[in-house]
């Protein structure tokens, strides 16, 4: 198994949460129809204006209720080799549980769990332990991570989550090693959009929810590479009736959050757009949002790259270099578009992630458009030959298959 489930490090502005809302329905757009944010399926309930009760919440029957000494014992009394990963608000250790009683397990037994355990000071924490419940206690989609359940007993406060085998993005994208290959453009645009279908889903529930802390780190991938959201420790309620926004305090991480929100603390979807604008430029360069140690005038990723992305001429200057030969000119362009727009200063010009999801999603039927045209000559070629192989035909090989151009045999080009 890989490792992983990371903790996000939060970062809270001097300038200025409150944990939101939920209850149980099927979950349907703003408009009445069943959503299912570009063909993903989806089971869901929606989280209503009205704000739940401690005790409410806490009764869903969709979570297990955990006992302390359960998860003790599935995390081999918490130790410290068992550590996933650590952050602001407690450290996250992996464990082991029967797959049909959820009874703690022997290690490399049953199913494999991540068991977030939460610092015991302050209160900020049990709150942010109140909003994970809340939502991921009610909302189901393939691209939000699976809790399983909690534990609410004395002083303790737990969560317990699906195991992330493959970790964060920002492992993928940053760390260097022999364990994490440089990301393929192809994953890359998987995982963007993939993110892209989480982050719709949210805005578009019955109550509209407002992630606020979309970044690298919460970016978890499962075996397949599939990209699911975690940590909804900040996720708020959108504004509701006439009103445009919400206001709160500013937190979040430094460097994913929009400009009118750190000026105002008016909160809005298209603080997520922006968000996610700042991770898809990540991705596209391999550079890290907020990097001090770069030259002077690139500490900061999006003031930067900004001039480079307006110009079609200078984007390849923003580019990952790792990932030269492995996307097209036109598809390089679109995902620079896109980013710049969800980048806008200004909220008014920025995509729904609704669109953000269709953009993509072009990208990714422009790719298997290729693919298939590549497929359909490779064909050509053998029928013209007679079965010999060509100079022209030299990207086949021997089973029939397309070996395209690849930079490292790692597995995460495939």
């Amino acid at each position: 198994m890989g490792n992983c489930f990371v903790v996000k490090i939060k970062a809270e502005s001097p300038f200025h949460s409150t944990p939101a809302s939920g209850a149980n329905s099927r979950y349907v757009s703003r408009d009445g129809n069943d959503r299912s944010c570009s063909s993903s399926r989806v089971s869901a309930a929606s989280v209503p204006a009205t704000p739940r009760s401690e005790g409410e919440i806490l009764q869903s029957p969709n979570l297990k209720s955990f006992s302390f000494n359960d998860l003790k014992s599935a995390t081999r009394n918490f130790r410290p080799d068992s550590v996933l990963g650590e952050g602001g608000f407690g450290s996250v250790f992996k464990g082991w549980i029967d797959e049909h009683t959820f009874a703690a397990a022997k290690p490399g037994t049953g199913i494999v769990i991540a068991v977030k355990r939460l610092n015991q000071e302050g209160f900020q924490g049990h709150r942010e332990w109140l909003a994970e419940i809340n939502y991921l206690g009610q909302l189901y989609h393939p691209n939000l991570v699976k809790l399983l359940g909690y534990c609410f007993e004395d002083e303790h406060r737990l969560l317990v989550y699906e195991f992330m085998p493959r970790g964060s993005l920002e492992n993928h994208l940053f760390r260097r090693g022999s364990y994490f290959q440089p990301l393929s453009w192809n994953l890359r645009m998987k995982l963007a959009l993939g993110a892209a279908r989480g982050l719709a889903f949210l805005h578009n529930a019955e109550t509209t929810v407002i992630y606020r802390d979309f970044k690298t780190s919460n970016i978890l991938l499962d075996s397949s590479y599939n990209a699911k959201l975690s940590d909804f420790g900040l996720a708020k309620d959108g504004p509701t009736g006439d009103k445009s926004h919400v206001s709160t305090r500013v937190m979040g991480t430094y460097g994913y959050a929009a400009p009118e929100y750190l000026a105002t603390g008016h909160l809005t979807v298209k603080s997520d757009v922006y968000s996610f604008g700042v991770v898809l430029l990540e991705m596209l360069s391999g550079r890290r949002a907020v990097d001090k140690n770069r030259p002077s005038g690139e500490h900061n990723l999006v003031e930067w790259a900004r001039p480079y992305l307006s110009n079609k001429r200078k984007i390849f200057r923003v580019l990952d270099a790792r990932l030269e030969g492995q996307y097209s000119f036109v598809g390089a362009q679109k995902a620079a578009a896109l980013a710049l727009q969800c980048l806008s200063s200004e909220s008014k010009f920025r995509p729904s992630m609704e669109q953000v999801v269709s953009a993509l999603e072009e990208l990714q039927e422009a790719k298997d458009a290729v693919r298939n045209s590549h497929v359909q000559q490779n064909c050509r070629v053998q029928s013209s030959s007679g079965g010999h192989r060509s100079r022209r035909a030299s990207w086949q090989v021997g089973n029939g298959d397309i070996a395209y151009p690849r930079p490292s045999a790692s597995p995460l080009y495939a």
